[in-house]
This record gives C-alpha cells, structure tokens and sequence, in this order.
C-alpha cells in the first residue's frame, strides 16, 4: 500500500513539474508573441509616418461660375470620400487586390505563406502577398523594392495602421492614393481623365476597368494599350464573379462591352497664366500659404477673373500694330478691375507670358505724367480755399529750385487753369505746383493710396521716380475718382476651400478715403476731357472713359520713348496699360509714345461693350456740385457801331460783334478815353450792347471776352466809333 501511495505521489509530483513547465512554456510564448507584436507595433509606429497619410492634393482655381482655369499640384489628385464612392468599384479593386480586405489584421498569412513557399522555390524575391493595406503602407513609407528588410518594414507598418484606422478609412486612403498614370493620382482624377465623369458616376465596367490599372498603370494603359486594358478589365469582372460580388449574367454582359473612353482633354489657355500667377503670389502674401502648400494640400480657391474680358486682352496684344518698337522685342502688360469692388478680372503680366516668367503687372516703373493727377493736382485741389479746378497757375519754362522744367512740345501759355494743364499734360505746371503745396505733402496722400515712395525731388511730379511704381498700383490709385475719394483695394482671390470644402480664407478687401467726393468728381470730369480732346484722345471709344496718359524718355536714345502708359477708368472698370522693353538701351527703344496704349485701351473696352454694354456716362454724386466745362474765349470778330434813333434818349448806340456759341462768355464793352479806359457795360452771351449817345464824349469803343470761372479777360476787339 505504501508503494502504491508513494508512486502516486511521484506521479502527481512529476505531473505538476510538467504542468509547470507547460505553464511557465505557455507564458514564455504569451510573452514572446506580446513582445513580438510590441516589437512589430513599435516598428509600424517607426515607419508610418503619420504626415505621409495626408495625401497630396491638387489646387484648382476656378471662377465663381466653376469653371477651372488652372491647377497646381504635386501629384495630380482629388481627393474623394469614401461614401462618394459606389459599392462596385470598391468591390472591384478589393476582389483584385485583396479579396479578404475585411477578414485580416493588415497581413493575410494564408497569402504569405505561399508567396514564401514560391519564393524559397525560385532562391528569391519573385512573388508579392501584399494586402491593400500594405500596398498602402509601401506606396506611402517605403520604396518599391522587393527585398525582406522592405517587405519586414511594410508589415510592421500594415499591422500599424490596422490598428489604428478603420477599414473604410484606410480603403479611403488606398483608393485616392493609387497612381493610375499619366501624371494621374486617385480614383477621382482618374474617373475624371479617363470617363470625364466623377466617381459617383462610374458603371461597373468602368470601375473595373480602373481597378485593373493598380497593378501596373502604364502597361495596362487604355490609351496606349486598350488590348491589355480590356484583357486586365475582364479579369477584374471575373474576380469579382469569384467573390460573389456580381452573377455570371452581369460579368457576361459587361465583359462584352467596349473600354468606351472618354478622355478629358486639358484646355490651354495661355491667356490665363499671368492671372494664375497672381493667385498664387496673393495666396502667399495675404493667406500665408506658400506654393508647396498650393500643391499638396488640395485647395479650392475661388477667383475674380472674367474670361471673356481675360480673352479680349489677350488677343488685342497679339497685334503687333499696337506696340510700336524698333524691334519685335516690344512688350506689354495690363491689368483691370471692377470699379466698385476692387475685384481684379483681367490681368496680362506680357504679350506672350507663360507660368514663372516676369510678371510686369508686379514690375514697378517711371509713371511718367499719370502720375501727376495723383501726386500734385488731387492733393492740391483738396486745399480747397487755395486751388480749384480753374486756378490759375504759371505755364513757363522756369528753373524751380535747380529743378530745369520744360514742357514736352516746348508750348507755353504763361497762364493757365489746373483743368488745363491736366487735360494738356504740361510739365512745368505740375512741378510748379508740387512745389507750392510741398513734397511731404504730397507724399501723404500717395501713401494713403499704397504707394511708398523715397524720392524726396521735383521730379515726383513728372512721375521720375527711383523705383517706380507698378500697374497694379496706379489702377488701385485711380479708383479713388471712380469711387468717390476711396482707393479700392484690388484682389485675386475671393475664398479659399479646403479639401473638405469649407471656407478657410475669405477675401476683405479695404477701402481708403484719400479724396474728398467733390474732387474726386472733378477730377473725373477733367479725365473725361482728357480724353476727349487732350492728350488722352488717340483711339475710339463713343462711351464713359476718364484717363491719362504717360511717358518717359529714352535714356539712350535722344526723342524716343522708354515708357508708354494709359491708366484709366469707366464706371465698371478701373485698368492700367504699360508698354515697353524689359531693357533699356541704344537696341531697345520705342517709336512711339503714349498714343498707343491709350488707343490699345480703348480697343479692349469697344470688344468689351460689345459683350456687357458699358455705361454713357458717368453718373454725378448727390453731394457733390457739377464741374463746368472750361471757356473758350472767342476771337472776336465782325465789330459794328451804328446809331438808332427813337426811344427816351431819341438817339443811341448800338455796338455788335460775331462771339462765340458758348453762351457763359461774358463780353466787356470799353469805351477809350485818356488815361483808363472805361468799362462802359457788359452782356453774358449776347452778341450787341446799347449805350447812350454823347457827342461831347469820345465815342470809340471795343469789346473784351471775360471767363467767370477763370476770372480771366481774353484778347480785345479791334475799335470802332460811333459818329454820325
């Protein structure tokens, strides 16, 4: 019995020890395998770098009517939401890529263990067992090698991300990732390359077709091998038959259709490139975004340009006619927008710009004499009691301060009215005055309208500045007439979207009262003029148009022109025409001076009426009085002295003249007598005065055309007496 006792004792004993060592095996594996996966999650958190699972994304910049008129990426991608996709086209690429997606961990073992099996076989790496989610890791993480380190690395990082993504976000993931060639990244640029359709859209040979294009874009290329693609697309609709996605009768009938391409065709529009140029510069000085971020992040942005009028400009400077140079080297820029809001529609940055070349819409240059409305007689004209419209102002060569000025046709009046001297562009006027009402104080206002300017000369009157200024800047300066006193600021960019379309950015663009509205309207009216019949009347336009002119002179080659200009403006729209050569010596020069951009303007708005009727005329403010026109001060011909008889004084004089059809001139009736003459009377617009006759007094007399407004007598008539 105690035999018996003791051997079972020792069996218990020795069954417990291997109970133990069991347990102690079990925990070591337990341990081994928690170490392991620890191991394995520690590598996967290494490799996945969580900033590559933000896909890259491309910019479209688009009107407000949708339409795109350019992109900027890196990799050419939309970014499209799972729930956006149809549940056949999911289906397609899981049933060939990795038809047990849902039921694994990130690594398929069963796959793995016979691409080993075919690997040992072969001595190497010949075949792949990747799952999606390790297609994903390797095409985010690692490159596209076929060695073990890469394939350890890309399991860690499938293990990983199954952890911590959902399957619908990481097929999400997947599905925008794939490059499907041609420069084509994601499944909705891709529906839209291939179909012109969007995803949402796809039928299910399309989807398939698509999905077949994951394991080699450029050898299953529809476009360049639609043998292939339509061999690979019916494959796909079998694998799907084999994963009970679809019936036999649906894979038939779509494996007996046609690829049925519809390919998207890239407009080109080069019109478009110095607009797109802009954007992007403003998106990186006011929105703080910079052209990487542009081209990974997937921005939407919504833009102000009118294509038609972008068109119209670009068009109109492909005719040489406009540019005359001594070469064909002459260039152009031009820039305009809406009056009111400050949206920038059109914008031409050269005659044949292109993405990346100079921008001389952003080029500063001598302004020339469209500088003068905004350096000297705006802000002279806000001194109300000192300077109006009609004062009179010296017109004479003259050295003011060691400052030599002479006008640019060598014509002087002596005397003459600020409306005058504008609408003639002299010279000698504008340095007069600059100098009367003080640089300082000019450069208050040319800095309310963003314009900071060093020079401390004279010459800042006539637009000779060091640094110059550019279009954009004299377009924004001139809208202060056009919107009673305020500067606009001009912009590109009216929102910014985000790839998950919400509004990140929208524009505020400010408005700066530089003028007050009366000399603002003033101004408007003596521009009109200006064009009308003074330096601005080149060209044909029968509308609404105020504007200046401007020139600079040639550095090198004595009489010709270095710079051309016409900044003007319309009810609608403000803009800035420059032109020129990019370099300035004796082989670059040109022919003619600001006639032609002037004319080269009012080309663009006649195309532009044609389109949108523009304004007549432009509309007076309530608050402000109406300019008149300035007058002409006839010649006066044609004197006559006769007498008439009847009447209280039986007999009496009549004197007559031929005058002028502007019936504001008031006419000055003197009457010669030693010493002074005396001034007998006067009529405002008519052409005959009655006096009384006295034949003891001296009865020669002539008569004087007066200006109210200027305060200014003209040149008198010859004499003629009364005699019996």
């Amino acid at each position: 019995m105690r035999n018996n006792k003791k051997d079972q004792l020792s069996i218990r004993h020795r069954l417990i020890r291997k109970l133990k060592k069991y347990f102690i095996l079990l925990i070591g594996i337990l341990l081994f395998c928690l170490i392991s996966y620890g191991a394995i999650w520690f590598g996967g958190s290494l490799v996945a770098d969580k900033e590559k699972l933000i896909l890259d994304g491309t910019t479209t910049i688009e009107t407000a009517n949708g339409e795109i008129i350019g992109k900027l990426y890196n990799e050419n991608r939309t970014y499209v939401s799972i729930d956006e996709i149809p549940e056949h086209v999911k289906d397609a690429f899981i049933s060939i890529e990795d038809r047990r997606f849902y039921d694994h961990s990130g690594v398929d073992f069963q796959s793995v263990i016979r691409a080993v099996y075919k690997d040992i076989l072969a001595m190497s790496k010949v075949e792949g067992a990747s799952t999606i989610t390790q297609q994903l890791a390797k095409n985010l993480f690692l490159y596209n090698d076929k060695t073990w380190s890469r394939k350890a690395k890309e399991v860690m990082a499938a293990i990983y991300l199954e952890q911590q993504y959902t399957k619908d976000e990481l097929l999400e993931l997947y599905l925008n990732e794939i490059y499907f060639g041609k420069g084509v990244y994601g499944l909705q640029t891709a529906s839209h390359f291939f179909f012109s359709k969007s995803v949402s859209d796809l039928s299910l040979a399309e989807g398939a077709m698509l999905a077949g294009l994951a394991k080699a874009p450029n050898g299953y290329s529809p476009i360049h091998y639609p043998d292939k693609a339509l061999k690979r697309r019916n494959i796909v609709l079998q694998s799907m038959e084999d994963a009970g996605k679809i019936s036999n009768e649906t894979k038939v009938k779509e494996q007996s259709t046609s690829l049925d391409l519809n390919l998207q065709n890239e407009k080109e529009d080069p019109w478009n490139d110095t607009y797109i140029d802009l954007v992007v510069k403003e998106a990186k000085e006011r929105y703080e975004l910079s052209l990487d971020d542009l081209e990974r992040k997937g921005y939407r942005i919504v833009v102000n340009i009118d294509n038609n009028i972008q068109k119209v400009v670009y068009k109109k400077f492909q005719d040489s006619d406009y540019f005359p140079g001594n070469n064909d080297d002459v260039e152009g820029t031009f820039v305009m927008m809406e009056a009111k809001t400050g949206k920038i529609v059109a914008s031409l940055g050269g005659r044949n710009y292109q993405f990346g070349n100079l921008n001389r819409v952003l080029v500063k240059r001598q302004p020339g004499s469209t500088f003068k409305p905004l350096a000297v007689y705006g802000p002279a004209m806000m001194k109300k009691d000192v300077y109006s419209a009609f004062s009179l102002i010296p017109d004479k060569q003259m050295d003011v301060h060691n400052y030599m000025v002479s006008n640019a046709d060598n014509m002087y009046a002596n005397v003459i009215t600020i409306y005058d001297a504008i609408v003639q562009s002299k010279n000698t006027s504008a340095v007069w005055l600059l100098n009367e009402i003080g640089i300082d104080y000019s450069k208050k206002y040319l800095e309310k309208m963003g314009m900071q300017i060093d020079d401390d000369g004279l010459a800042i009157a006539l637009g000779g500045l060091t640094h110059g200024v550019t279009p954009i800047q004299l377009m924004e300066g001139y809208s202060a007439f056009v919107n009673e006193g305020k500067v606009v600021e001009s912009y590109t960019i009216s929102r910014i979207y985000d790839r998950y379309d919400e509004v990140v950015f929208e524009a505020k663009p400010q408005k700066t009262e530089v003028f007050n509205p009366q000399v603002a309207w003033d101004m408007t009216r003596i521009l009109s003029d200006t064009v009308d019949r003074g330096t601005g009347s080149a060209g044909e336009y029968n509308k609404a148009l105020a504007g200046k002119t401007g020139s600079t002179e040639h550095p090198h080659v004595q009489g010709q022109t270095k710079d051309a200009w016409f900044v003007g403006y319309t009810p609608e729209y403000v803009s800035a025409l420059w032109m020129g050569y990019d370099q300035s010596d004796e082989k670059h020069y040109l022919t003619g001076g600001s006639s032609y951009p002037t004319a080269l303007t009012k080309s663009i708005l006649t195309e532009l009426d044609k389109i949108n009727s523009l304004s007549q005329d432009f509309i007076k403010p309530n608050n402000v009085e109406d300019l008149p026109e300035p007058i002409l001060l006839p010649e006066i011909k044609d004197v006559r002295a006769e007498l008439e008889f009847g009447g209280i004084s039986l007999v009496r004089g009549k004197i007559s003249w031929e005058g002028s059809t502007d019936d504001r001139v008031v006419y000055r009736i003197y009457r010669k007598k030693d010493g002074i003459d005396e001034r007998v009377g006067e009529v405002t617009g008519m052409d005959e005065f009655y006096l009384n006759f006295n034949v003891f007094h001296s009865n020669q007399y002539y008569v004087v055309p007066y200006d109210p407004l200027t305060k200014l007598e003209g040149k008198r008539s010859e004499t003629v007496k009364l005699s019996w």
